[in-house]
């Protein structure tokens, strides 16, 4: 679904401007709360401004550690429409302290207020996330996800830009209180529209146990490796924001020699770079949740990371005002590397969200939320404690700073390369099979979204696999010839890939392959046979091997006829005899992939299913 259906869509657009406030009014808050103690005389503080300043982040993030799991409890056991009604209207009530204590021109109460708003967010970020799938199709949840980073890094940067046009007004104190009350207020009313989203099913009483909730959701993200990787990766994209969104004012001051608006231009080309990256990943991966993009966009972070960090031009003069600063042309490349890091991030953020809420059970799936928040919030206080050694103890300046982030991002991008190299190797084939023929998917609806299902396909040339893997939104295990599988250069790929060999001349190696077949459908994966057994050399549809049928009595899996028609006549067909004779003729091919409908394995048998391909091909070879 496009993104512009959604935000006209009453499943989504209420939502979208409840948690668009809940950030907004976070951020004109904070930076209202933050400008005000920089520009107030020491002597009206109760404590120095540099105290005031470190006490007032670690007030907002601690409820992170206090309350997170036990909001998660709490989101998963009610109806998640009232709770977050609840917590908007526990928001109505935090900011009017604060328009108190902005008008008392309390500090103390302040700060309480501060700890309150963490407490609130904290509340309020499990049911955020978890929400989503229950109002969302599955093939919704990507670009859902796309529009609400989008919309969470725009609320921080209005939010940043509101709080910096208050503070200079006359009655700030007053124009901020009122603010926030309204914006709050708006939250609440939004909130309103939000549908009913059921609890899936009846949880014990709660019981008020923080530091037992708290371990109880970080054992059980423990237990599942991919969502415990999901959210460590997670929590490694807000280290990074959080080092380059706290050390903007001084960099920008110190580096670039700009003022206040310079900060806040450069704020902007980060938010608005991510709010793009987020969009565009939503576009590019045709609303899939796409692995294999993670670790490159990890790349492209540790690229423009390394760059925006080194390449800072030297013998900058004194920018007075800001249209000097962005007119500059010697800095417009610094700007193009920073804009280009935030699409990035962008890219990075959005499928590992999407792959949370869909790895998720529907009961614990605001505990897996609640503990991203607690990694979240461990992260920051590391990037904090990270820039503090860096710049206070060890001695190096920002720009190197921001080069150490690069070098460990590079480390944590080689990570994922390791823990996602099929899906890499899938989404560049998908590039490659783009460049080559010009793809048309057919019937994708066919293909299961979970569960086992045999794939028996026609077989027109060494593309096929590819083609079919990059097709498919899940993994597809292949059976494959063995000397194939077992090529010295691609052996160790293959096997992580799950590839099943077999030997049509060996008896056990045919009996091993049934059984993997066999345990893999059982345990709900995708496994594909080409049952001709060999390259077509007519084109043509030819007799299917005899184990097709073994295949089909040995497993309760459907079936799924697909046939591939267009790439007869290509390089790697066997039209001219033997295939990738000679040079290629033929580029940019029109090739279908036409997907049938299911078919109960105890109905099907290897002459009908030749028979649903033939139809499925037509005459087009």
């Amino acid at each position: 679904m496009p993104t512009s259906s959604l935000l006209s869509n009453r499943r989504f657009l209420p939502y979208f401007i409840t948690q668009f406030c809940g950030a907004f009014n976070d951020n004109v808050f904070k930076n209202v709360l933050l400008l005000l103690v920089a520009f107030t005389s020491q002597d009206a503080l109760p404590i120095s401004s540099n105290l005031f300043i470190n006490m007032a982040a670690g007030l907002f993030i601690l409820p992170y550690f206090l309350f997170s799991a036990s909001a998660g409890v709490l989101a998963d056991s009610h109806e998640k429409s009232q709770f977050i009604r609840w917590v908007k209207l526990g928001e109505i009530l935090i900011m009017g302290l604060g328009a108190l204590a902005f008008i008392t021109h309390s500090f103390a109460l302040l700060l309480g207020v501060l700890f309150l708003m963490g407490t609130q967010s904290a509340f309020f970020g499990p049911v955020k996330y978890a929400l989503l799938p229950q109002h969302l199709t599955k093939h919704e949840i990507v670009p859902g996800n796309a529009l609400v980073e989008t919309g969470t890094f725009l609320a921080i940067l209005l939010g940043t830009i509101g709080a910096g046009m208050i503070t200079p007004l006359p009655f700030a104190e007053s124009i901020a209180a009122t603010a926030v009350v309204c914006i709050a207020v708006l939250g609440y009313l939004a909130s309103r529209w939000i549908p009913i989203a059921p609890v899936s099913q009846t949880h014990d009483t709660f019981q008020w146990r923080p530091i037992a909730h708290t371990k109880q959701t970080l054992q059980m993200v423990k237990q599942d490796p991919v969502l415990k990787r999901t959210i460590i990766t997670i929590s490694w994209f807000w280290f990074l924001g959080a080092a380059y969104l706290t050390q903007f004012p001084n960099f920008t001051r110190e580096h670039l020699l700009g003022n206040e608006s310079a900060v806040s231009f450069l704020l902007a080309l980060f938010s608005v770079g991510i709010a793009l990256g987020s969009l565009a990943y939503d576009k590019l991966a045709n609303h899939r949740v796409e692995l294999g993009s993670v670790p490159i966009s990890g790349i492209l972070i540790t690229l423009w990371g390394y760059l925006f960090a080194t390449q800072i031009p030297a013998d900058l003069p004194v920018l007075f005002t800001f249209s000097d600063f962005i007119t500059h042309q010697a800095l417009w490349p610094t700007f193009a590397y920073l804009f280009l890091l935030g699409m990035s991030g962008g890219l990075f953020i959005v499928p590992l969200y999407a792959l949370l809420q869909q790895r998720s059970q529907e009961n614990k799936r605001a505990q897996v939320i609640a503990a991203l928040n607690i990694y979240n919030a461990l992260f920051m206080v590391g990037s904090a404690l990270l820039g503090i050694v860096t710049l206070s103890i060890i001695g190096l300046d920002i720009p190197q700073l921001f080069a150490l982030l690069a070098l460990l991002n590079l480390i944590v991008a080689l990570w994922l390369f390791y823990q996602y190299p099929v899906h890499v190797v899938r989404l560049g084939l998908w590039v490659v099979c783009r460049l080559f023929y010009r793809v048309r998917i057919k019937h994708l609806k066919h293909l299961p979204d979970s569960g086992g299902a045999l794939i028996v396909c026609n077989h027109v040339s060494y593309m096929d696999a590819l083609l079919l893997s990059a097709t498919s939104p899940r993994l597809i295990r292949f059976v494959m010839e063995e000397d194939y599988a077992n090529f010295p250069l691609v052996r160790g790929f293959l096997r992580r890939a799950g590839v099943i060999p077999i030997n049509a001349a060996r008896s056990q190696s045919i009996r091993q392959a049934f059984q993997a077949v066999e345990q893999a459908l059982a345990q709900g994966e995708l496994v594909c046979i080409f049952p001709e057994g060999r390259l077509t050399h007519d084109g043509e549809v030819h007799s299917f091997m005899r184990g097709t049928d073994i295949i089909l009595q040995r497993s309760a899996a459907p079936v799924i006829p697909v046939a591939i028609r267009g790439l007869w006549g290509t390089y790697f067909s066997r039209h001219l005899g033997r295939a990738c004779k000679g040079l290629p003729r033929r580029w940019w091919s029109t090739v279908d992939v036409v997907i049938g409908p299911p078919i109960p394995s105890t109905k099907a048998n290897s002459h009908m299913l030749r028979d649903k391909i033939r139809l499925l091909r037509g005459s087009k070879r």
